[in-house]
């Protein structure tokens, strides 16, 4: 930033400097060029008063030189201009009085000069009056360029300093900010960076900080009860098998083994329920895509129903040609998880309704029983969450059934909630019909 001020200011300076010195130069130029006519007008006066021979005063630097009909030099300033040749061949037009040119090839002359000449009437014939005023140079005079240089340098070096100075003051709050994202670290993950006092963009930089941290705070708090709930799940049929056990083994002769076989084969089968679970979230979590398909929703779950019996009546309300790009067995799999949701709450009917909605895919799952509370409906799609009602029905679930169906449709572009019915659960999933191949696919 300051060097990109330096070059502006820089640019800026060279610009009024040009313009500067082209102003000066054309005033200085058009004094010069009255002064040289003014002291030819005053010679041609004399001329007419009397003979005008020998030395010619003029001011400045200006030249005069004087010539008679024969073209012989008479009369001059002092110097070459009244004992060499004459300072210029250019004679004035009949038809004009005086004339003027730029001169650089005089011998008389130092460099290149503006002159004018006059034809003066006499008996004997036309003279001739020559003034010459040196050209002006680009720079006009050393002092000035001097002066004009000097300004813009110290015009420079101030824009740098200002710049300098502003952008630092500006970026110590993003530098602070930085200090104190760089010091928060997974143990201190409730510190937040401060919010400076002025509305500006550094305001809501650190906003976003804070609220970036506050989603890692929610996320850092859901991984630690995740990983809370999972042992705890885990640790519970552990527990109970070496229980069993070891309590079979301080008795062996009075211990039904088979009956104890059972019992610890009971506990190894919700272990491993809830270690498939854990895997599929696993795998949801990665989205390692399996076979990306066209599957119709009324097909899919048609065959499903006839794979497996129900204890509750199954009600379809199936439209015909409803299709989605995604995982077959995925969505297989959140649709039986929803199903069996509803056998294990429903009184005796489930409703299972597949239609057409604004251009998205709709699958519900309604049952008859007793329903969620809305305080409730976000709760049982976090990971081992379980309200009472579904641990006195299902004892040995694991409470990763919802979760798993909510990350597939997530992962379909769709959305699973749980919305208002008169009666019972209903669970709605919407999936958009135009969702592009592997769109749930992670990097």
């Amino acid at each position: 930033m300051t060097v990109i001020a330096g070059m502006v200011t820089a640019m800026i300076c060279v610009i009024v400097t040009t313009l500067i010195l082209a102003e000066v130069r054309g005033s200085e130029t058009e004094s010069k060029h009255s002064q040289a006519t003014a002291a030819a007008l005053r010679v041609s006066y004399e001329m007419r008063r009397g003979e005008v021979r020998g030395h010619l005063d003029a001011p400045g630097d200006v030249v005069l030189q004087v010539m008679d009909a024969r073209r012989a030099v008479i009369a001059g300033t002092p110097g070459p201009s009244l004992d060499g040749p004459p300072i210029a061949r250019f004679l004035p037009s009949r038809a004009e009085v005086y004339s003027a040119r730029d001169v650089c090839s005089s011998a008389n002359l130092r460099g290149c000069a503006w002159v004018v000449a006059f034809r003066i009437y006499q008996p004997g014939g036309d003279w001739l009056v020559y003034a010459a005023a040196p050209s002006v140079p680009w720079y006009v005079n050393p002092g000035l360029m001097m002066l004009l240089v000097s300004v813009s340098l110290l015009m420079i070096l101030l824009a740098c300093l200002r710049a300098w100075g502003t952008v630092d003051q500006t970026l110590a709050p993003v530098d602070a900010i930085r200090a104190e994202l760089a010091e928060i670290t997974a143990q201190q993950s409730g510190r937040r960076v401060t919010v400076p006092e002025n509305r500006d963009e550094i305001r809501r930089l650190a906003e976003a900080a804070n609220a970036t941290l506050d989603r890692l705070d929610s996320a850092l708090e859901r991984q630690r009860s995740f990983t809370s709930d999972a042992s705890h799940d885990l640790r519970s049929p552990i527990a109970a098998a070496r229980t069993q056990i070891e309590e079979a083994l301080l008795f062996p002769d009075e211990v039904d083994w088979p009956q104890t076989g059972r019992a610890v084969l009971q506990s190894l089968e919700r272990l491993q329920a809830i270690v498939t679970d854990l895997l599929q979230l696993a795998r949801l979590d990665a989205a390692a895509w399996k076979e990306v398909e066209t599957i119709d929703l009324a097909a899919m779950v048609t065959i499903e129903m006839a794979r497996s019996d129900r204890t509750k009546r199954v009600v379809p309300h199936l439209q015909e040609g409803v299709t989605v790009r995604g995982d077959r067995l995925r969505l297989v799999r959140l649709f039986t998880n929803l199903l069996d949701n509803a056998e294990r709450h429903a009184v005796s009917r489930i409703d299972i309704t597949v239609a057409r909605v604004d251009g998205h895919a709709v699958l519900e799952v309604l049952d008859d029983g007793a329903g969620v509370a809305e305080e409730h409906r976000d709760l049982v799609f976090q990971r081992f969450a379980r309200l009472d009602a579904s641990k006195a029905r299902d004892p040995g679930g694991t409470g990763l059934g919802l979760p798993i169906a909510r990350e597939i449709a997530r992962l379909h572009g769709g959305t699973l909630t749980i919305e208002d019915s008169e009666r019972g659960a209903r669970f709605v999933l919407r999936i958009p019909r135009n969702v592009p191949e592997r769109a749930g696919r992670r990097p």
